[in-house]
């Protein structure tokens, strides 16, 4: 129907939302919401909570990665954490922790580094500053069977 005004539907879950091309350099943090496609080059921060950044086999990114859910085809330089899942792979280079409690490492690539599969939790700081200490439950706190 052409001339209709139509409002446009809101992106679907894993649309790329956002496009790096090959040609892109970024020097700094990058925060973003959705899905970012990187082909480029990245050196700094690459930041979202929830987001899923798709690292293209172009792309070479020279940063620390805090994200949702990264897919890795290309060079990685820099520690990776993602709170639901990593996916890495070939011809994909990393060398870096990476941190997530999914982790899929494909045949043909390339890893150095170490491997947590947690879920990942920052401290939180007290009002001096500094973490909690970890509260393990003592002998005398065992809880016993109720009959």
């Amino acid at each position: 129907m052409i001339g209709k005004d139509k409002k446009r539907p809101a992106a679907e879950p894993g649309t790329i939302s956002t496009l790096l091309g090959r040609d892109t350099e970024i020097d700094g943090a990058l925060t973003f919401k959705e899905t970012i496609r990187v082909d480029g080059r990245v050196k700094g921060k690459l930041i979202s909570s929830q987001g899923t950044v798709i690292i293209g086999e172009n792309a070479f990114i020279e940063a620390d990665v805090q994200v949702g859910v990264a897919i890795i085809r290309g060079k990685v330089h820099g520690r990776v954490e993602a709170g639901q899942r990593i996916e890495i792979f070939a011809p994909a280079q990393v060398t870096g922790d990476i941190c997530a409690p999914t982790v899929t490492i494909d045949s043909g690539v390339v890893f150095n580094g170490n491997c947590l599969m947690q879920a990942t939790v920052k401290p939180v700081e007290t009002k001096t500053g500094t973490p909690p200490a970890e509260t393990k439950p003592g002998p005398a706190e065992k809880v016993s069977p109720k009959g």
